[in-house]
């Protein structure tokens, strides 16, 4: 004799199936997601350089005489009250974590003969070259390991190591130009 299955709720097997569906799906997306977290904390990475690098050039051209800012905290500083700061308040200094990255500042040469700045950098203070790091403080998983830099030339470069403040010509291997 066979027995009327209750029409009230699932069998063990049917409950089995749907969690192995799901656990699939899971299985699946999860490291789909961690790779377009990784990804969309070095194109933020990336976004930060070349923020720096054009709040320098906009420096250099406009209120530097050709030298560039000492700091980030000097591009924060807008050379009238009627005009913006060279860059965004998402900078508060030199060394600013963004999502995964550690973007990091550096000054290069100072240029002595540098005159005053329209933002109050002093006489002989603003820089010849800079450079601008990322440095990957957190892994998660499906990230490659990639760090990035720029200096004063406008080349972004990515590599597998922290790439170290370079100021002229190109950084040392496994360092290449970011396509």
């Amino acid at each position: 004799m066979t027995r009327a299955r209750d029409a009230a709720g699932f069998t063990l097997i049917e409950l089995t199936f749907a969690v192995m569906i799901a656990a699939t799906i899971g299985a699946i997306a999860i490291p789909a997601l961690s790779r377009a977290r990784g990804a969309a904390a070095e194109v933020s990475a990336i976004g930060s350089l070349r923020a720096i690098h054009g709040a320098q050039m906009s420096y250099a051209t406009s209120c530097g005489f050709g030298y560039y800012a000492p700091t980030v905290s000097s591009l924060l500083t807008p050379p009238s009250a009627k005009q913006p700061a060279f860059l965004g308040p998402e900078f508060k200094n030199d060394n600013t974590a963004r999502q995964s990255y550690q973007i990091r500042f550096t000054s290069g040469t100072v240029a002595k003969e540098a005159k005053a700045t329209c933002n109050g950098v002093a006489a002989g203070k603003a820089l010849r070259t800079f450079f601008v790091g990322a440095e990957l403080q957190q892994t998660t998983n499906g990230m490659a390991a990639r760090y990035f830099g720029v200096n004063q030339s406008g080349t972004l470069y990515e590599s597998t190591k922290r790439i170290a403040a370079f100021y002229t010509g190109a950084p040392p291997s496994p360092a290449k130009p970011l396509r």
